[in-house]
């Protein structure tokens, strides 16, 4: 027989994906009010925030944003058409190309970062102590 959850699990869940959802729609409409679509910002963020020694290709940004190759490559046109990135030869391979933010890209970006981690500092206690619930619970399972 499957494993099942007691009531208050699924309702830790639930608040937990409630917490989840309020901060993911927070990030949709400060985007917007800046003048970018979400999936744009999440773009620039992705570029941003590579990890050291990873390559900005279309390849790996489809990958860490979850999309489709072709999805990528229309988030790219589009954001080089407002100034937002431009695109560049790689360095040892030219044939690949290589996503970088320009200065207005930049600016954009630092906009909409402080103010996530503003909201972040607001609404992260609360989302750490609810997924701090639901681990607690999965560790009693486990056991």
């Amino acid at each position: 027989m499957d494993e099942d959850l007691a009531p208050e699990q699924y309702r830790d869940l639930a608040e937990f994906r409630r917490q989840i959802r309020r901060f993911l729609y927070f990030s949709e409409a400060t985007a917007r009010e800046h003048g970018i679509e979400p999936q744009q910002h999440q773009l620039l963020l992705t570029v941003q925030g590579l990890p050291e020694g990873i390559r900005p290709t279309i390849r790996e940004l489809a990958s860490r944003m979850y999309i489709q190759h072709h999805s990528a490559v229309e988030l790219v046109k589009r954001l080089e058409r407002t100034g937002a990135i431009s695109r560049q030869p790689g360095e040892e391979d030219r044939r690949e190309v290589l996503i970088k933010l320009t200065p207005a890209g930049c600016a954009a970006l630092r906009k909409l970062s402080v103010a996530h981690r503003e909201e972040l500092e607001k609404s992260g206690p609360e989302l750490a102590r609810v997924l701090q619930k639901v681990l607690r619970h999965a560790r009693k399972a486990a056991a």
